[in-house]
């Protein structure tokens, strides 16, 4: 009996150690810049988090460049599978990049849509996470001379105060990464996507917010 005692208590012993020692899961939502040179690259601002932060964390990154966060957007990224697989990821904590493609004039045609829909992703994807499970908003890098379509007098005075709405509505938390990167044009070579250091700057900033 006492034998039997023992190795029930050495068995849950194991089993709350394992579980004590579970990584924090974090998904990483974007476009281009969240998956930068690929997903699996480690020159991406995910990775670059994930070696910062260490073996106590899981970060995987769903970005998919292009994508925009409005459903009527030229390519929404609700049609992506990345959406479906932060949802089976089930993370800890959700970090969301979007909103630089939205600017766009094609896009941006339909801003009054834009809080609807990132509170809906916001809350598709929350509904699928721990009751304590936390999430981030993303003001987003600067962009330093106008590319692709993508317009930074949209981005400042238009999605910036957007987010702070949709942050305090939510409950989610922001964080910045438009100050760090303002005067550092040296660091977006295109004016819209940061280089490796520009990115590293992103996983410092991300990963002192969420740590």
């Amino acid at each position: 009996m006492k034998k039997t005692f023992i190795t029930i208590a050495l068995c849950c012993g194991l089993f709350v150690s394992a579980q004590a020692q579970k990584p924090i899961k974090v998904a990483c939502v974007g476009n281009s810049i969240t998956q930068g040179p690929g997903r699996d690259h480690d020159d991406s601002y995910p990775l670059q988090m994930q070696a910062i932060l260490g073996k106590d964390y899981e970060v995987k990154n769903f970005g998919v460049s292009g994508r925009t966060l409005l459903k009527k957007g030229d390519f929404p990224y609700w049609n992506e599978p990345q959406y479906q697989e932060v949802i089976e990821f089930q993370p800890d904590i959700l970090i969301i990049k979007l909103g630089t493609n939205d600017s766009k004039p094609q896009n941006w045609q339909y801003k009054e849509d834009f809080k609807k829909d990132y509170l809906e992703l916001i809350a598709s994807i929350k509904s699928h996470m721990t009751s304590d499970g936390k999430v981030y908003i993303c003001i987003p890098v600067p962009v330093t001379k106008d590319n692709f379509g993508i317009r930074e007098q949209v981005m400042v005075y238009e999605t910036q105060p957007l987010l702070l709405e949709i942050a305090n509505e939510s409950g989610a938390s922001i964080i910045d990464l438009y100050t760090p990167l303002k005067d550092r044009a040296d660091l977006l070579p295109d004016g819209v996507h940061p280089n490796k250091e520009g990115l590293g700057i992103m996983a410092r900033e991300v990963a002192k917010a969420i740590k």
